[in-house]
């Protein structure tokens, strides 16, 4: 009992380890785009996935979005099926997870002016 629930902190503890990110990395590589010509921009970025005008400021937004699939873990335990379901003790069934980030510059007088970005896969 002791070593079943030692494992299971350990692949807790792991999982969130690797679910952690950074923005302040994102930002500081978005950083030196402030101050440049839209040219300058769309060179680094590509074409953006939206823009939007008004009042004299543009904004471009560019969304980076993929899917993963996690596959499953095996059950461990004595049995298969009733009272332990499909999966057995500690199992998970295998999930898909979609990671997006939306990161939008503000334009005036044809230069970035800032950026903002939100979303899970920001890093």
């Amino acid at each position: 009992m002791r070593n079943r629930a030692t494992a299971l902190a350990l692949l807790a503890m792991l999982a969130l380890a690797g679910c952690t990110y950074d923005p302040a990395v994102r930002a500081a590589r978005l950083q030196p785009l402030v101050g440049q010509p839209v040219s300058a921009l769309i060179a680094a970025m590509g074409v953006p996935s939206r823009t939007y005008e008004t009042g004299g400021v543009q904004y471009l937004a560019y969304v980076e979005q993929r899917v993963d699939y996690l596959p499953g873990s095996p059950f461990y335990g004595p049995g298969y099926g009733w009272p332990y379901g499909p999966y057995g003790y500690g199992g998970f069934p295998p999930q898909i997870v979609e990671y997006v980030c939306e990161t939008t510059f503000q334009i005036v007088q044809d230069r970035v002016a800032s950026f903002s970005f939100r979303g899970n896969a920001c890093y």
